[in-house]
């Protein structure tokens, strides 16, 4: 799949993050899989997975589903992490992603390789990248550096990003503004259905929803949440 058809598959819709952390009650590989299902029946028109399930996340979702994965490794949890190193984008995409997303900020890599050479390598193997960024600066030399698509993920993870409860509508409004020809996709902390809107009116070509729909845990501290006031 090239990027045009990707984009026109995802434009003005919603992405699904089925992912879950070591000690999580879903941390399996068949039930990572049953929730990108779910989410394809709902109507996601990609699914956003791996994670710390790594490689088996991806191969059980891409067997899983007929639509688009978007894969990734995670690695540590601080530095760059997500999918941080060349062979880890290639591995992904070997197991079936179509997508890879991978760390975008300007950060030193694990490996010492760039992002210009992820995304060579990326593009190689047939696949698309997703750089996930945490500033219009990050999303400005992705862009240069060959990414497909520039994701706002990383926006309140890097001391030189916003540290706020909600999702960054400014970022994926300056990036749509700054790079008016780039596939801009909103992620981190959308909860709810009218930020996802609000993205989308911001200038995103697609959003990225995961806790809020494939955390059961999250879902129900919520609403205990509403129970204490």
């Amino acid at each position: 799949m090239n990027l045009e058809q990707f984009t026109a598959l995802i434009r003005g819709n919603l992405i699904v993050s089925c992912q879950a952390g070591p000690d999580h009650p879903l941390r399996d590989s068949a039930t990572i899989a049953r929730l990108a299902r779910a989410a394809v029946l709902g109507g996601a028109p990609a699914v956003r997975c791996g994670g710390v399930g790594g490689i088996d996340d991806v191969r059980a979702v891409a067997d899983a589903v007929p639509v688009p994965v978007i894969g990734l490794t995670k690695r540590g949890t601080s530095g760059v992490f997500i999918t941080p190193t060349v062979d880890d984008a290639v591995r992904v995409l070997e197991s079936g992603a179509t997508v890879v997303a991978a760390d975008g900020t300007r950060r030193p890599r694990p490996d010492g390789a760039t992002l210009s050479d992820t995304a060579d390598a990326v593009h190689a193997a047939g696949g698309l990248l997703m750089a996930d960024v945490a500033t219009l600066a990050d999303g400005v030399a992705a862009a240069e550096a060959g990414a497909d698509l520039i994701a706002t993920t990383l926006s309140g993870y890097t001391p030189d990003s916003p540290q706020q409860a909600g999702p960054d509508l400014a970022l994926v409004a300056a990036l749509a503004a700054e790079l008016p020809s780039a596939r801009i996709v909103a992620e981190g902390r959308y909860h709810h259905p009218e930020q996802v809107r609000a993205a989308l009116d911001a200038g995103a070509t697609a959003v990225v929803v995961g806790t809020a729909i494939t955390d059961p845990v999250w879902i129900t501290r919520s609403f205990v949440a509403a129970t204490q006031h």
